[in-house]
């Protein structure tokens, strides 16, 4: 049979649940703020197919103002405990720039700190990952702060620059204890990017897989993906699908989605046509 796709040599990516107990999230700010309906959240992802959950308090939408730690702790914690809890067989990552929430989150059983700041931010968070070699760290790339990252965000060249942030915070990370095994990288579409930043990196995903790590993905819902249709965040489905796609055939291992179940269908309709075809 003839066909324009060819299979991916690798295992679809898992899928990372995104849950935010914010109030301005770029797409779902708000939904999920209360204890109940947060929880109520946590297992529909669990059951529609999510490898890992990734609670988060504090916005990182363009623009967004930055959230005290003790604010940020009071948000998230609770709604971390309970899923640790009530889905033990569930990998939760608490997304967190300071070192004080993701030292909480790890006592209740976070398994992965995701740091949008790479390290950067809090200079208490590497020893502590370091202290903790159980654990997995996602590094992501971004050109600025929250507050700043979308005014005018420029790069002689995007790939090697992101390319060269990832080197330097991998070096970083090694020389303050850090195993390299629980490194993770994500270069952080929409964090300090234009659209055309962004499909660039879209499409070129492979060229950090260079440095041995696994990388994520977290295009999800973004800006960049309504194409022109003038869709909003929760309407981008479509959009979040072909970046799927891009993400599987360049072997990337992980995505981080809000729509798990929609994500789930289409890996297993793929592989499952990929196989009728051999």
């Amino acid at each position: 049979m003839n066909t324009p796709f060819t299979k991916p040599v690798s295992a679809p990516p898992k899928l990372i649940g995104i849950l935010n107990v914010t109030r301005d999230s770029f797409s779902d700010g708000g939904d999920f703020f209360g204890f109940e309906a947060a929880l109520e959240q946590a297992k529909r992802l669990r059951d529609e197919g999510a490898a890992i959950l990734d609670i988060g308090g504090e916005s990182t939408r363009p623009g967004a103002q930055p959230l005290s730690p003790q604010k940020e702790a009071e948000a998230v914690l609770p709604v971390l405990e309970a899923v640790c809890a009530q889905f033990p067989q569930l990998t939760v990552s608490i997304d967190t720039r300071n070192a004080s929430t993701a030292q909480a989150a790890i006592k209740l059983g976070a398994r992965i700190v995701n740091d949008i700041s790479a390290l950067r931010h809090d200079p208490q968070m590497a020893p502590l990952v370091a202290a903790n070699p159980q654990l997995k760290v996602i590094l992501m790339h971004m050109q600025g702060s929250p507050q700043t990252m979308q005014i005018h965000p420029q790069y002689e060249d995007l790939l090697a620059e992101v390319d060269a942030f990832f080197s330097e915070r991998i070096d970083f990370a090694l020389a303050n204890g850090i195993r390299r095994e629980q490194i993770w990288l994500d270069p952080g579409i929409g964090f300090g990017k234009t659209a055309q930043h962004n499909h660039t990196l879209l499409g070129s995903l492979h060229v950090f897989t260079r440095h041995g790590l696994p990388v994520v993905l977290g295009a999800s819902r973004k800006r960049f993906l309504e194409a022109g249709t003038g869709a909003t965040a929760k309407d981008r489905l479509g959009g979040s699908l072909a970046a799927a796609w891009f993400a599987w055939s360049q072997g990337i291992q992980y995505l981080r989605v809000h729509d798990i179940l929609p994500h789930t269908q289409f890996f297993k309709i793929m592989e499952k046509t990929f196989a009728r075809m051999n």
